[in-house]
């Protein structure tokens, strides 16, 4: 429960974080479409409530105090989470739901967002916003309904559902796999391994599963995405090591060549993590049904 009286106008917050960012009164005042004494007068009631001075005035600029500093940084995170709370409630406005959803940039790009289209087919008044997240967090300091997570099916007051495994195989540009002989495994010995940042020992795993010995696996310039290795691989900057289902389109066009048929096989798998509370909400029971249906199919590839 909050206190009505450590809550200043809105106008004077906005005011004060209009200055606070320009560090100037008049831009401010172009800003919010006021005269510089109308913002001068709403920062000197928010000080006089608050009891101290927000700003130093230099010539003619305002410079933060170091009080000032702290809460210009609390009062710009407050207005965002206020507009994204207006914005959330008007996207009800259709009487249809809104789902927000945290997914692995990668996975999103390339897996969710081109099958969405089946999901709003059957469900056309549901809002779905997607933000992208690459590690756990918690869902009571979020405003998420659900998120998709790669790795054991461990979340802390949350629910994990079962989507898939993934065959991590490894590719190459054709004109790479040309230009430096890599017909056998033990070839990758010479060139170039493109590593992923989160998975660092994957390359060591694949040849211990394969059975290569004397190969140095931790070489090669790492990147934080999957999607950045793939480009990279296309660009023929080196071998990388990428689940099938993610570079589909590029094997398709010939863009990449899965070098041999060997897959990494892990323990980790995608899940669809929501809260507990959540269980039974039907926005996320119709997009667990959904999207759990919609990778069955991934599975089967091969």
């Amino acid at each position: 429960m909050f206190r009505k009286t450590f809550l200043p106008p809105v106008s004077d917050l906005l005011a004060f974080e209009a200055a606070a960012r320009h560090t100037s009164i008049s831009r401010a005042a172009e800003e919010l479409h006021l005269t510089q004494s109308a913002v001068s007068r709403q920062i000197r009631q928010l000080e006089t409530l608050l009891g101290m001075a927000l700003f130093h005035r230099v010539r003619q600029r305002v410079v933060l105090t170091d009080a000032g500093r702290v809460y210009a940084a609390d009062v710009r995170a407050a207005l965002q989470q206020l507009a994204g709370a207006t914005q959330k409630v008007m996207a009800y406005s259709d009487g249809g739901g809104l789902l927000n959803l945290a997914v692995l940039p990668t996975f999103g790009t390339r897996w969710l967002i081109p099958r969405l289209g089946d999901f709003a087919a059957h469900h056309p008044d549901v809002t779905v916003n997607i933000a992208a997240r690459s590690e756990p967090f918690d869902f009571a300091q979020e405003p998420l309904d659900a998120a998709i997570h790669f790795g054991a099916p461990l979340w802390a007051g949350a629910v994990c559902e079962y989507l898939m495994h993934e065959q991590v195989v490894p590719v190459c540009s054709p004109d790479y796999q040309r230009q430096h002989g890599v017909n056998q495994v033990q070839d990758l010995s010479t060139v170039v391994l493109l590593q992923q940042t989160t998975r660092p020992t994957q390359w060591a795993d694949w040849f211990e599963q394969v059975g290569a010995d004397g190969v140095h696996a931790l070489r090669g310039p790492r990147y934080e995405q999957f999607a950045m290795i793939a480009q990279a691989a296309v660009s023929g900057l080196g071998a990388a090591l990428l689940p099938r289902f993610l570079v589909e389109a590029e094997i398709a066009s010939g863009a990449l060549v899965q070098l041999f048929p060997q897959a990494l096989n892990s323990s980790d798998a995608y899940y669809l993590v929501y809260p507990e509370s959540r269980a039974q909400a039907p926005l996320v029971r119709a997009f667990r049904d959904w999207i759990r249906d919609a990778a069955k199919p991934t599975l089967a590839l091969p």
